[in-house]
């Protein structure tokens, strides 16, 4: 439970509250595309169609998703696609080009990442203002955190110098554990006032939610898990 129940939720929250938001599945294994209900085989066109079909921006979004909520949805189609892109010039500026042309369609736009550091995720490095980095609250957690700023350093240096760290979100908190305090107390002393006040505990229902194509507001609203990505949309939206 991470960047993609986060990106799912926030996404979902953030055009209930009113935005108009695009989610960007740039991840080859589509969990966000099937956590909204998409039924991925089912799928004419996806985001491979977009950045190395030629197509059309419009034939490939899923309008309305949720209210307010479209999705460029993702496939396997994409797995073998960073091969592909080796020999294009300016294969990292691909996603940012498309995005570039339709963002002002969007108040908010949030790209659902693979979670390796390859193509695809430079992509979306490219095309980011900023950077939300969730955090599980377990021992392996933090051993891939020193690469990942490094990624972040360079990609700043050499393809996008506006390129920022939104927010650190800590999530699969199990607050009788003496190991997920830790991970919180490691989290805030290095990145201080970039942690969301936010933070994600274990939860069923936020489990449960993706295998019914449901963002966990939808499928239970009541739970803590939709009352505190809730509290995140807004965190973001910068409302007290």
């Amino acid at each position: 439970m991470g960047k993609t129940t986060t990106a799912v939720n926030l996404s979902a929250w953030l055009a209930i509250l009113g935005n108009k938001v695009l989610l960007v599945d740039i991840d080859p294994q589509g969990n966000a595309t099937s956590g909204l209900g998409i039924n991925k085989d089912a799928l004419e066109k996806c985001i491979y169609d977009l950045i190395l079909g030629g197509c059309n921006f419009n034939d490939v979004i899923v309008s309305n998703v949720i209210d307010g909520l479209d999705l460029i949805p993702s496939s396997i189609e994409l797995a073998g696609s960073e091969i592909e892109m080796v020999g294009i010039e300016g294969r990292e500026n691909l996603l940012k080009n498309i995005l570039r042309k339709n963002s002002d369609r969007y108040q908010y736009i949030i790209i659902d990442c693979p979670p390796s550091l390859g193509l695809l995720t430079i992509n979306a490095l490219v095309a980011a203002n900023s950077v939300m980095v969730p955090i599980q609250c377990e021992y392996y957690a933090l051993e891939g955190l020193g690469q990942l700023m490094n990624t972040l350093r360079l990609v700043q240096q050499r393809m996008n110098q506006q390129l920022e760290i939104e927010g650190v979100l800590l999530t699969m908190f199990d607050g009788r554990t003496n190991l997920s305090i830790q991970v919180v107390d490691e989290v805030k002393k290095y990145f201080k006032n970039k942690v969301y006040s936010s933070i994600i505990p274990r939860n069923v229902r936020l489990s449960e939610a993706p295998s019914h194509g449901k963002p966990v507001m939808i499928y239970d609203k009541r739970s803590r898990g939709a009352e505190l990505y809730h509290e995140l949309a807004q965190e973001v939206m910068g409302i007290e």
